[in-house]
């Protein structure tokens, strides 16, 4: 049986409040053991938990604030547009990403497609 709509809403807000403070490993959490992300599009795949786990390590220890703008949820899929504002030496830094994930059955996610370029940072 395919992951249920609510599950997968369930992984997508924790996905977008563990970015913003959470740990690598809780975020790898989310992930099936042989997931695939890759963030940005274009970027090398990062497959598995630990070249993932590299990935969201340099989030860690950094003054972030998350939002959800919008999801969609469809055929085992999501894809969600949300905020990262980042402060760092008195400046926000922010980046609306579109992530697009693919779950299993058990609500885990098997891929994360990140769709951002530099451009769209926005500095204030």
């Amino acid at each position: 049986m395919a992951a249920s709509r609510e599950q997968i809403r369930q992984v997508v807000d924790r996905y977008v409040e563990l970015v913003g403070s959470g740990t690598a490993d809780e975020i790898v959490a989310l992930y099936a053991e042989d997931a695939v992300v890759e963030d940005p599009v274009g970027s090398e795949p990062r497959v598995g938990h630990a070249a993932i786990r590299e990935l969201y390590a340099t989030l860690e220890g950094l003054d972030q604030r998350t939002r959800l703008l919008a999801v969609r949820i469809a055929g085992g899929e999501a894809a969600f547009h949300f905020e990262v504002a980042t402060l760092a030496d008195g400046v926000t830094y922010t980046l609306a990403p579109v992530d697009v994930m693919v779950f299993d059955d058990g609500g885990s996610i098997t891929s994360m497609r990140a769709y951002w370029g530099e451009e769209d940072m926005t500095i204030g």
